[in-house]
């Protein structure tokens, strides 16, 4: 018997999650410009599903265009850690797999104040951990503000989180 992802029962969404860095600070995305948006009233990273045939480097490229209106090549971009949600959209058999990737702005880049998910704004990183964060962002944030590897699952069911395990990467060698 074929499993569920192999019969298509389930399927798996691959995504980035980034997270732009300017002198201690981090740009982050207030998620208020879409009606009826999953992330409405969140503050989170930018970033969204991959495209068919698309790394996760190239995928944080045009996520970051697209949400910031920044253009950065995609070797710009360090992979920082790996997220599992497992059932994370459970109406629809979804279990999504996430890239966290950073990126340092150099002088004269420049983000938009809004983009088309909301407002933009940078945070000092150690503010971060304070915004409206998802629940299960506050487990996986200080690696991302410290820049350490990490890789990590957390299961959700809504918007609270069940259980989560994160592991710095130096902890799995």
């Amino acid at each position: 018997m074929a499993n569920a992802f192999e019969s298509g029962a389930r399927k798996v969404i691959p995504a980035v999650l980034v997270y732009l860095e300017r002198d201690g600070r981090l740009l982050m995305l207030h998620r208020d410009a879409k009606p009826g948006d999953y992330h409405a009233g969140k503050v989170n990273g930018l970033g969204g599903k991959l495209e068919p045939g698309e790394s996760p480097l190239e995928a944080a490229a045009r996520e970051v265009a697209e949400e910031a209106g920044v253009t950065l090549a995609p070797e710009r971009y360090r992979v920082l850690g790996v997220l599992q949600f497992p059932n994370f959209k459970a109406h629809k058999n979804e279990d999504w797999l996430v890239y966290v990737l950073t990126a340092e702005l150099r002088a004269g880049e420049t983000a938009w104040e809004k983009g088309p998910e909301g407002a933009l704004a940078w945070v000092d990183k150690k503010d971060v951990p304070q915004l409206n964060l998802w629940a299960g962002d506050r487990h996986f944030i200080p690696y991302v503000v410290e820049g350490k590897p990490f890789v990590g699952t957390l299961w959700y069911e809504g918007q609270a989180v069940r259980r989560y395990w994160i592991a710095p990467l130096s902890q799995l060698s």
